[in-house]
């Protein structure tokens, strides 16, 4: 649920927001022509795109390119709320905010690199931007058409001063070229997630009943099954290789019940997760 919402618009286009939300609470956008500098104040939150998935915890940001995204805001034991801050970049806005000229780093050459976001961990500059953005937030009178040009200048010009800046940069080059994925590439990317069938037919822009039947026709299984089995086969490996806690490898493979995590890998392999690990143990050992 949002509790509180503020928005600053720059052009008749919304580009500075700031959303207090009581978890859990998933969001889908569609970052048509756009690019988005996603920043969490406070709590947890997970984004996925077409073929990316990030976890972000409070003081962490993301800046993602063109194309469409689900961000999920997590309700955890540590906070009963979560804060972001998020601003839209459109080509259009930085056109007219540059009127000579663009910064070479935004119309430079694009890269071969296929990453659609770029994640800042815990940076102290962008950390003292956001402080300055929560002062106009909490004081809106103050704001004005030319104090928000200087912002997203300002904006733009410590992305690419933070630790990560050539990943900015290379990004800064396709925010708005989107990049076409293929459907094998979205379901492999997200095989572990705990995305609905219907999140991930939003992903590849189909109707739920068109993804099943692309599904089908390409792996051969209901999307169900195949996701249950991909993270059972998964949860397998981890338990012959990690000494992970079975518990905590039953949630990294996207199992949020345990006992149904159990269930389902007695039914694939004929015993327990634990006897598995001990019997791959075993086999090491002679």
């Amino acid at each position: 649920m949002i509790v509180e919402h503020i928005k600053f618009d720059l052009y008749q286009k919304k580009i500075f927001e700031k959303m207090v939300i009581v978890p859990p609470l998933k969001m889908h956008e569609m970052l048509e022509n756009e690019a988005c500098f996603m920043y969490l104040v406070s709590g947890e939150q997970e984004i996925n795109s077409t073929t990316e998935h990030w976890r972000l915890n409070a003081k962490e940001a993301v800046l993602m390119k063109c194309g469409a995204h689900f961000a999920e805001w997590l309700k955890t034991s540590k906070t009963d709320q979560c804060e972001a801050i998020a601003i839209h970049l459109y080509p259009d806005v930085l056109k007219k905010i540059y009127e000579k000229e663009l910064p070479a780093f935004i119309v430079g050459t694009a890269s071969s690199k296929t990453e659609i976001t770029s994640k800042i961990i815990n940076d102290e500059l962008i950390y003292n931007y956001i402080a300055s953005m929560q002062f106009y937030f909490n004081n809106p009178t103050l704001v004005s058409d030319e104090l928000l040009v200087l912002k997203l200048k300002e904006l733009i010009l410590l992305l690419t001063k933070t630790e990560n800046a050539s990943s900015i940069q290379h990004l800064f080059t396709r925010l708005f070229t989107p990049r076409e994925f293929s459907f094998k590439e979205i379901i492999e990317a997200h095989t572990l997630s705990n995305l609905t069938i219907n999140d991930l037919a939003k992903l590849t822009n189909m109707s739920v009943s068109s993804f099943k039947r692309v599904f089908k026709s390409i792996f051969n299984d209901s999307p169900a099954h195949y996701f249950l089995n991909k993270k059972v086969e998964h949860s397998a490996e981890l338990l012959s290789i990690s000494d992970q806690r079975i518990s905590d490898i039953a949630f990294d493979c996207g199992f949020n019940d345990q006992s149904h995590f159990s269930k389902s890998f007695q039914k694939k392999f004929g015993i327990s997760p634990s006897q598995y690990r001990l019997n791959q143990k075993n086999k090491i050992l002679d």
